[in-house]
């Protein structure tokens, strides 16, 4: 099978993040990435970061196999431009559309033998979370994605773990890690979502043949909106492909 060559997009964080990737999690290849962190909304900047991207490589959209889109949780606003890009862009080029979760790919990069928490900063003294655990070599996820307050999370973990995710410095002082035995905190490197690992990710989905339906792709919020919140609408977890 040819290798997968995806445009990988991430707006899930303040932290943009665009990336080509060549293969999957096993053996890929970043052919270029580009993150940015300020005060430039997505909006304003995610376009031209994938022309310039695009254009400093020499990659047309000939080239490129398919798009891989952050799903989420994350960011309300940032998941809806991610989205509405990644829609726009495989539409119009003809190319399937591949999406994982934010919390999957930020557990995508940990090698332990520890149970993995990701912790993602959802705002409002709480934090998107799921539990994973790498078994032969492969990550496997444990249970829903979930939104909690970081006490109620560390009331769930009773081995050791390696924490991962900004949440666990947003909330480092309720976490309270020291009171878990065998607790470990990744590198800082690894606290936030990368492009390059949402392509290697979406490249094993584009292998499995799990691909979205890019007219119906929506993000995966997790935690209702205020508007819903107000109105008394709940979020009910739904599965994805990846």
């Amino acid at each position: 099978m040819t290798q997968p060559v995806l445009l990988a997009i991430d707006t899930a964080t303040n932290c943009s993040s665009v990336a080509i990737t060549r293969g999957d999690s096993l053996c890929g290849e970043v052919i270029a990435s580009l993150s940015l962190s300020s005060g430039i909304t997505h909006s304003r900047r995610l376009l031209t970061s994938i022309e310039w991207l695009m254009a400093e490589v020499g990659m047309d959209w000939q080239g490129l196999t398919g798009i891989a889109v952050s799903l989420g949780p994350g960011s309300f606003t940032g998941l809806r431009i991610g989205m509405a890009t990644a829609k726009g862009l495989a539409t119009a080029a003809g190319l399937p559309l591949y999406g994982v979760s934010s919390l999957d790919v930020l557990a995508s990069r940990c090698v332990t033998d520890k149970l993995i928490c990701v912790a993602l900063d959802a705002r409002k003294k709480e934090v998107y979370t799921a539990l994973y655990r790498r078994v032969g070599g492969e990550i496997q996820r444990l249970g829903d994605y979930q939104v909690l307050a970081p006490e109620s999370l560390v009331a769930m973990i009773d081995e050791p773990v390696l924490f991962v995710g900004d949440g666990v410095r947003v909330y480092s002082d309720r976490l309270s890690l020291s009171a878990l035995a065998g607790a470990e905190i990744a590198p800082a490197i690894l606290h936030t979502i990368s492009a390059t690992a949402l392509g290697f990710c979406a490249a094993d989905c584009a292998i499995r043949g799990e691909m979205l339906d890019t007219a119906a792709a929506v993000p995966l919020y997790v935690r209702a909106s205020d508007a819903e919140l107000n109105l008394g609408i709940k979020v009910t977890p739904r599965p994805i492909p990846c």
